[in-house]
């Protein structure tokens, strides 16, 4: 929504999708257009790309993963850069976050301005510090890209070999998230418990909420303030339906 984008694929599995197509229904109410897909088995980042073709269309792409998250001041700022990297210049964009234990992630390796040389998934010998997190932004080329991945190893369609495509054709950036970003993966309990933590301890140092996608949607002019006075309505006396009246 920061990045200006309000047509959105929720992909998810055949168990998942229904509850995710209750709480958000066609995204309306947010000044949003929401559509559904299903991922039948777990058969790869890539084939995201696939299965959202007739989705996606002419357009470029951004890829988000739902249990990523990203949180600093400016990144509307970097989504607008990127956004407007992919749409000027044609390249992709990737997002790394410095990480002590780099042997542990997909580590990027970049020149000075931004250009990325390589990218190796674990590798023993990292040549930088930075991990690709779930984030990224791509031309429409993403699709035919991601029709001709082979499966790897582990019989996926990975996201990697997406990457390196455009790293051949020397059209792939890298966008730095900086020592004021957090960027928590929750895929395990231990990270969820831990991002929870710290959205707690932010919004009460603060005041202010992470990720309200009202106030988000209102302060984009996604919806006027009649519209999010139904919103505020719909949340009764909950704190939450509080916040939003007092912002």
């Amino acid at each position: 929504m920061l990045a200006g984008i309000r047509d959105i694929l929720i992909i998810s599995t055949p168990y998942d999708l229904p509850n995710f197509e209750r709480l958000f229904g066609d995204g309306s109410q947010l000044g949003l257009k929401f559509t559904y897909k299903e991922q039948p088995s777990p058969d790869g980042l890539a084939q995201a790309f696939i299965l959202g073709e007739e989705f996606i269309r002419n357009d470029d792409v951004c890829l988000v993963l739902g249990d990523n998250i990203f949180y600093g001041a400016g990144l509307q700022n970097i989504l607008a850069k990127s956004v407007e990297t992919v749409k000027e210049e044609n390249k992709a964009v990737v997002f790394g976050y410095y990480v002590e234990d780099p042997e542990r992630y997909g580590v990027a390796e970049v020149d000075k301005e931004g250009n990325v040389l390589s990218i190796e998934e674990k590798p023993q010998q990292p040549k930088s510090n930075y991990a690709v997190v779930g984030l990224y932004f791509y031309p429409n080329s993403v699709v035919e890209i991601a029709k001709n991945v082979k499966p790897s190893h582990r019989g996926e369609l990975e996201i990697t070999s997406v990457n390196h495509e455009y790293l051949v054709r020397k059209q792939l950036k890298l966008q730095t998230l900086s020592r004021g970003f957090a960027w928590l993966d929750t895929g395990t309990h231990e990270a969820m418990s831990e991002a929870t933590e710290f959205v707690k301890a932010v919004e009460k140092r603060t005041g202010l909420k992470i990720a309200c996608i009202e106030e988000i949607a209102y302060k984009m002019n996604y919806v006027d303030k009649a519209s999010l006075d139904l919103l505020i309505l719909e949340q009764g006396k909950s704190s939450y339906g509080v916040y939003l009246k007092k912002m």
